[in-house]
């Protein structure tokens, strides 16, 4: 069974529904490209996804007992790059991606299983050493 079909709307728009629970998701081109903006880029929803992975991969950490429940409201901000190199306009080319950690007093141990997690989320493995990504822990 497929996981999702995805149909071409027109305008540089597409909808994508999840098969198995229904939901869907609009992406647009941004106006300046040609698109009608309304709603995440393709490139937008790809640093969601990315950024999802690793707050999922963090929470798999943090399900171990020692953590007991310090792990909520974690917030992130994600800032990507495009890059301006004659011939690849409009490529992704950076991220920097901020987690604002909950004052939970973390011990370093704790920092570094999480941290550890980040870096190896599932999307984030298969991404190109090309692009650069920039970590930033707040605690």
């Amino acid at each position: 069974m497929e996981t999702c079909v995805t149909i071409y709307q027109g305008q540089l728009r597409t909808q994508t529904t999840h098969v198995k629970s229904g939901y869907q998701i609009i992406t647009d081109v941004p106006a300046e490209h040609g698109g009608r903006g309304e709603s995440f880029s393709p490139t937008d929803l790809f640093c969601a996804s990315l950024v999802s992975s690793m707050l999922t991969a963090m929470g798999g950490i943090a399900r171990d007992p020692s953590f007991n429940g310090n792990f909520y409201g974690i917030k992130t901000r994600t800032t990507k790059t495009m890059s301006e190199k004659p011939g690849s306009p409009g490529n992704l080319s950076g991220l920097v991606i901020e987690f604002e950690m909950p004052k939970n007093g973390f011990t370093d141990d704790q920092r570094k299983r999480l941290e550890g997690a980040v870096r190896n989320s599932l999307v984030g493995k298969v991404l190109s050493t090309e692009l650069k990504q920039t970590l930033i822990f707040n605690y």
